[in-house]
């Protein structure tokens, strides 16, 4: 559930951006400065929330919204120039401003009483350079799905060290009272690595992640794939004897039907805390229950083509099972789409896949580093 914000409170979240950035240091020489760092910033981030893609947009967005900026900001010299804001953000320190702004946005999650807080991988597209022989961005996000935010980002090596970013991404996150989802992620670093066939290294951590959500105040949602063999081979059992063989006597906790999207879909949700006592799961801090959502599907198109699936999910929620199978669904459609980021990401530029504006560094327009 949410609570609806009047124009009031919508005016207040831009005029908040400058005490979050306050503390930012100005490395301007201090005799030639015309406009105030400040102004500078909330500017910015204004202009990207509205979907600029270019410090020529940002300039633009200025001069058009002057009028209102002026209620809020002093701007004793107008609007800067587009070479202004390019210079001004070439030389701040990165990661204040990213401080600051994750901050900001975790300031406007207030009101919501129980969020669901997706984190997920990508490469974001157009970000590799040949010619420097710079390999594609990849990005850890944390994605608000009631709000439609993306909440903070990490920069990995590669999607091979996703899961090493997502601690210090959760570090940066406001989780009280949240649902955190996560997919089983990309290959753990060469630091998790260990010559083990039992996925060991990779259980120790993702439950020292599972560890750190419960102490920031969140509750898990973590999917359990075959990259942890023991445990998943366990909870299938456990699910095929006593829900999906015949005459099991288990029964689904959420039935429901979707025909939207030009096919339908059957989802069952199935919870057990007797599958969250298996000895396999047993290092798992704080687990209630174990998820089984079964999808079977059936296009529109070819009614008679029928797919299923089984996902399976561990989590520390005491939460209804049919709203946390609408948690998992909603990580799968973020998945799904991740391609498609939204206009509200303030952290993102561009058409379907947004480009990050760069901060430290000064790239031709489509390749810039994330902020």
């Amino acid at each position: 559930m949410t609570r609806p914000r009047n124009s009031g409170e919508q005016g207040m979240s831009a005029e908040s951006l400058a005490q979050y950035f306050s503390t930012i240091e100005d490395p301007r020489c201090s005799g030639k400065v015309e406009h105030r760092l400040i102004d500078i910033l909330v500017i910015a981030v204004c202009a990207v929330i509205a979907c600029a893609e270019s410090w020529d947009d940002i300039a633009l967005y200025g001069r058009s919204k002057l009028v209102w900026l002026r209620t809020f900001l002093e701007l004793p010299n107008g609007i800067p120039s587009h070479d202004t804001f390019r210079r001004v953000f070439m030389l701040i320190d990165p990661e204040a401003f990213e401080a600051g702004f994750a901050t900001w946005v975790g300031a406007l999650t207030t009101g919501f009483e129980r969020e669901v807080v997706a984190i997920d991988g990508k490469t974001i597209r157009r970000s590799f350079d040949h010619g420097r022989e710079q390999s594609p961005l990849h990005v850890v996000s944390a994605w608000a799905s009631e709000q439609g935010l993306v909440l903070g980002q990490r920069c990995v090596d590669g999607k091979s060290n996703e899961i090493t970013a997502v601690p210090e991404l959760l570090d940066q996150l406001v989780l009280e009272n949240s649902i955190v989802t996560l997919d089983a992620m990309g290959k753990a670093g060469r630091r998790f690595r260990q010559a083990r066939p039992d996925g060991m290294a990779r259980r120790g951590c993702q439950t020292a992640i599972a560890e750190k959500i419960l102490a920031r105040g969140g509750d898990y949602l973590l999917t359990l794939k075959g990259n942890h063999p023991l445990a998943y081979a366990a909870v299938v059992e456990h699910f095929d004897q006593h829900c999906f063989r015949r005459g099991a006597p288990g029964r689904a906790d959420c039935d429901a039907f979707d025909d939207t999207h030009g096919r339908l879909v059957r989802r069952r949700v199935f919870a057990s805390t007797e599958a969250a006592a298996l000895d396999a799961l047993s290092g798992w801090p704080s687990l209630r229950s174990v998820l089984a959502i079964e999808s079977i599907r059936s296009v529109n198109s070819a009614p008679t083509k029928v797919e299923s699936e089984i996902r399976y999910l561990l989590t520390s929620c005491p939460d209804d099972p049919a709203i946390l199978g609408e948690a998992g669904q909603r990580f799968r459609r973020r998945s799904r789409w991740k391609g498609q980021m939204r206009a509200g990401d303030p952290l993102a530029l561009g058409g379907g896949e947004r480009t990050p504006l760069g901060v430290g560094c000064d790239v031709p327009r489509g390749r810039q580093p994330c902020a």
